[in-house]
């Protein structure tokens, strides 16, 4: 079946674009011995905090721009190729996009991608996860230009904010693998979001080409409504939420770890959330991700997860917490995230006056 994308050309123009923005010059050897060891300090420090103990020590990557673009570029692929299908099976039959159009769309995709590959610091998710390779499963990315890039320009202790970015990605990671359901869960909410959307193909391509066109505006893409908010109907909506209301739950939840479990040794902690605030529009294929089902259409939805877990911390404490990794029964909707009172109301009722 024909793609819609040519993903060579995506991965072309991505890679060009990533090593147009110049970086600091590093020794790969060098910085991965140094978050060899800062990401075995990290877990150390969130099994401490969070009590979820991950099934073996974890491993860092460091890796520049062009091979987060690649990597990045499988597993979209992956990720989509329900999607794709879909638009595939409409352009066969419908002579619809020429093999230039194809192209274009590629080339559209990898500006995408390629800014994007300018932004990411660290990145720890199952969409990376090679399933034929599995030397290449369960590990932790940190792009070397760009850490040294923003340590640099914002005069960063190199030690501090190195353990700092760790712990938020050991936080995921512990997420995944110290909780047994999660994995699956996140999953199949995945495909149950993805299989059953049913595309447009002219639509995805106008959605393709406004991207495009934010990129080299220096504006923020897909910050409105997102190209899979596009193609969403009535019935899939109930599927989003959940989706929406798992990843907003983690995301907020490795903020608080991130801050919480390094508290002595990170004593600049504040300044670098400050910074990398501003900066968090474009980190990592799972936020691209949120930015596709329309989570970041605003930047207020970065917090809302970090507030849902203060409130609910201060008033039941890590037991309340760890409600919410019993089941995926126990995890809060979107408005759930939005109205903590309420997720609060349904699991301990009768508690909230």
């Amino acid at each position: 079946m024909s793609s819609p994308i040519s993903w060579d050309v995506a991965e072309k123009v991505a890679i060009r674009i990533a090593r147009q923005v110049q970086g600091s010059s590093y020794s790969v050897e060098v910085v991965q011995r140094e978050f060899d060891e800062v990401i075995v300090k990290a877990a150390e420090l969130v099994e401490q905090a969070t009590g979820l103990i991950s099934d073996g020590p974890p491993r860092a990557l460091v890796v520049d721009r062009s091979a987060w673009v690649v990597s990045n570029i499988a597993s979209f692929k992956r990720l989509l190729s329900p999607l794709l299908d879909k638009l595939g099976s409409k352009i066969t039959s419908s002579s619809f996009l020429s093999p230039v159009g194809k192209v274009v769309t590629g080339a559209q995709l990898g500006a995408i991608l390629g800014f994007m590959s300018t932004k990411v610091l660290g990145q720890y998710d199952l969409l990376v996860i090679e399933e034929e390779n599995p030397q290449n499963q369960d590990l932790i990315y940190f792009v070397g230009p760009n850490i040294l890039e923003i340590e640099s320009r914002f005069d960063f202790p190199s030690q501090q904010f190195r353990l700092w970015i760790a712990i938020h990605e050991a936080t995921h990671r512990a997420q995944f693998t110290a909780i047994p359901w999660m994995n699956a869960h996140f999953k199949s909410l995945l495909d149950q979001a993805i299989s059953t959307m049913e595309p447009d193909p002219k639509r995805f391509l106008e959605a393709l080409k406004r991207a495009a066109q934010d990129i080299m505006a220096r504006k923020n893409p897909l910050a409105e409504s997102g190209l899979i908010g596009l193609f969403v109907t009535s019935e899939q909506k109930v599927a989003l939420s959940q989706l929406q209301g798992l990843m907003s739950l983690l995301e907020g939840h490795g903020d608080i770890i991130m801050n919480k479990a390094g508290t002595d040794l990170v004593p600049q902690a504040s300044y670098f959330a400050q910074v990398l605030n501003e900066r968090r529009n474009s980190n990592g294929i799972v936020k691209f991700f949120y930015q596709l089902i329309g989570l970041e259409a605003k930047m207020k939805q970065y917090a809302e997860g970090e507030r849902f877990i203060e409130t609910i911390e201060s008033i039941g404490g890590d037991d309340l917490i760890n409600i919410l990794w019993k089941d995926p029964q126990w995890l809060p909707s979107i408005e759930e995230i939005r109205n903590p009172q309420s997720w609060i109301e349904r699991v301990l009722p009768g508690k909230i006056d």
